[in-house]
């Protein structure tokens, strides 16, 4: 009878507490597996991270200094002004964004294409455009040209007449373009409303703002290619040249180092001092090279310990289940 009475009684204490074991059990499993999820995605995330964080190309253009992919990238004097956003590289100024279609390093200038502004082909309401002050960017030999202005305009003040009439040819070759019906006018319009205009003369900030000059749109010619008087050969675009002080600054010097050791320019601290970006995910102050042999004994060595520590998660889950 006494086993008898045993044997009835502890499946019944059993069963009464066995809602609380269970739920407590599943709790510290779920714990567990959360920890597991959260380590291996550590695993796999921060490597890939931090293994390459600054990059020497955007979309199809290759990025070099004193320019930079992300934060902590290239010169800082240029952080705010180049960026690559979505693979296109973009420069941005308080009038807007615009994409960089193409940079020349050997004469450090690169080349703008505002999707807003007019060309021979194809000629609609622009947007204004205009540098910052203090910006290390200027424009190079660019011929910027206003488009169907008003004959009320500041720009055809007596006193303060902005316009160069020793262009008059440049609009009359645009006036000739079929993209002229995009403003409302007759191919071979008179050229009184088109304006080939210096920015420089409304100061520092070399501001095109057609609201302001009562024109609806603007192009810019930075090559007239191998016909001055065909505008359908005309290069459409804004070339701005850019330049740094190198005084006190090491970044030239070491960044020739670092790029030729596949590594990407960047800088780092409260005082942005210069720091070469390795492939591998590694900072150096010099160059990548040998670097590569270090990361990978260093990354073993980590994987090795990782793999442990997780086996160990792996033995706690299990064992919470035997409970």
């Amino acid at each position: 009878m006494r086993r008898f009475r045993r044997s009835t009684t502890i499946p019944i204490l059993l069963s009464r507490s066995s809602p609380a074991i269970a739920s407590q059990t599943m709790d510290l499993a779920f714990e567990s597996l959360e920890v597991l999820l959260l380590s291996l995605c550590c695993l796999f995330l921060v490597p890939s991270a931090a293994g390459w964080a600054c990059r020497d190309t955007c979309g199809n253009l290759q990025v070099k200094y004193p320019f930079g992919t992300g934060p902590g990238c290239g010169d800082p004097r240029f952080q705010n002004s180049v960026s690559c956003v979505n693979q296109k590289l973009m420069f941005t100024t308080h009038s807007g964004s615009y994409p960089i279609s193409s940079i020349d390093y050997s004469q450090t200038t690169i080349y703008l294409a505002d999707p807003q502004m007019s060309t021979c082909a194809a000629m609609t309401s622009s947007g204004s455009f205009g540098l910052d002050a203090a910006a290390p960017f200027k424009f190079k030999n660019d011929i910027f040209v206003l488009l169907n202005c008003s004959l009320s305009s500041c720009l055809y003040s007596p006193t303060n007449y902005l316009c160069d009439t020793g262009s008059s040819q440049i609009c009359s070759s645009l006036y000739t373009c079929p993209g002229v019906l995009g403003l409302g006018l007759q191919q071979y319009s008179p050229i009184s409303t088109c304006c080939v205009y210096a920015p420089i003369n409304l100061g520092s900030a070399a501001e095109i703002n057609l609201a302001k000059l009562q024109c609806q749109s603007y192009t810019s010619i930075y090559s007239f290619g191998d016909d001055a008087t065909d505008p359908t050969r005309w290069n459409y675009g804004i070339a701005l040249k850019y330049s740094f002080n190198l005084d006190n600054s090491n970044f030239p010097t070491a960044c020739v180092s670092c790029e030729q050791s596949k590594g990407v320019c960047g800088f780092t601290g409260m005082y942005n001092s210069f720091t070469c970006v390795c492939r591998n995910g590694v900072n150096t102050t010099t160059n990548c090279n040998g670097q590569e042999y270090y990361w990978s004994r260093a990354q073993s060595h980590r994987s090795a310990a990782f793999g442990l520590w997780i086996a160990g998660i792996v033995l706690a889950i299990v064992s919470s289940f035997c409970l």
